[in-house]
């Protein structure tokens, strides 16, 4: 099977502090990875590696085949983050706009889109079922329809790989779902490789076929069938932890 992510033997430091020590994992095409964690075990340091933002004191990552450090095929790879959280209500962009900027890195800045593009546009702003809000100010919109939006401007470069940080944090639990819905149908229908970090352990081990946990500057690979939360919670957390349960 083709490896999409992989990572040997990282380790990675903050000055004095260790986070992860001779960490590894192998992400294979078509696979939804959730990568989970308590505050602290490094989740949002692992995705600034994969990105290239932060270079690991010692071991290697590749993404689609080639290291990090040299990569130049971004527009292959799809990032969601935290942005439902963080656009100013008054911030002065339209739906379209968000998911054409995206396009800019194939073309010149403040360029006119072409009418393929604009096509391409409506295409994946179909797919997030956000096509009639394209004239619409991005912080006009809620959270749920926020994100929409920024997974269709993911979308938009044909991605072989999406990688999200918390994208559901300030999200309501009915978009969640709808969230849930669209990350199958990228992850199924269009062949999308997925990797995604969350704080809900039990939603993403249902929605994944694999889970990364971290803990203790570790990181220990899962199949979702087989993740035992209970045993999980205990290992990173300790003993005298309960572990809630609640529904979606």
């Amino acid at each position: 099977m083709e490896k999409v992510i992989e990572i040997k033997n990282v380790t990675f430091s903050y000055d004095t502090k260790m986070v992860l020590k001779e960490v590894s994992l192998e992400v294979f095409k078509g696979d939804f990875i959730g990568i989970v964690g308590p505050n602290g075990s490094a989740k949002t340091t692992l995705i600034k590696l994969l990105l290239g933002i932060l270079e690991p004191q010692q071991g290697s990552i590749q993404l689609l085949g080639q290291a990090v450090k040299s990569f130049d095929q971004w527009h292959r790879i799809g990032y969601i983050a935290q942005k439902a959280r963080d656009i100013n209500a008054g911030f002065p962009a339209t739906v379209e706009e968000i998911v054409a900027a995206n396009l800019y890195m194939q073309t010149k800045p403040f360029k006119f889109l072409n009418k393929e593009q604009r096509e391409k546009i409506d295409e994946v702003l179909s797919i997030v079922d956000m096509v009639d809000y394209k004239k619409r100010l991005i912080g006009s919109l809620s959270g749920g329809q926020q994100q929409r939006v920024f997974i269709a401007r993911a979308l938009v470069n044909n991605p072989e790989l999406i990688i999200m940080d918390e994208p559901l944090v300030g999200v309501d639990v009915a978009s969640q779902e709808k969230f849930y819905g669209l990350m199958a149908l990228l992850n199924k229908s269009l062949g999308i490789t997925l990797a995604m970090v969350s704080h809900d352990i039990g939603v993403i081990t249902d929605k994944t076929n694999k889970v990364a946990c971290l803990g203790n500057q570790s990181l220990f690979l899962h199949d979702s069938k087989s993740f035992n939360q209970t045993d999980y919670i205990k290992q990173v957390y300790g003993e005298g932890i309960s572990l809630l349960h609640h529904q979606h």
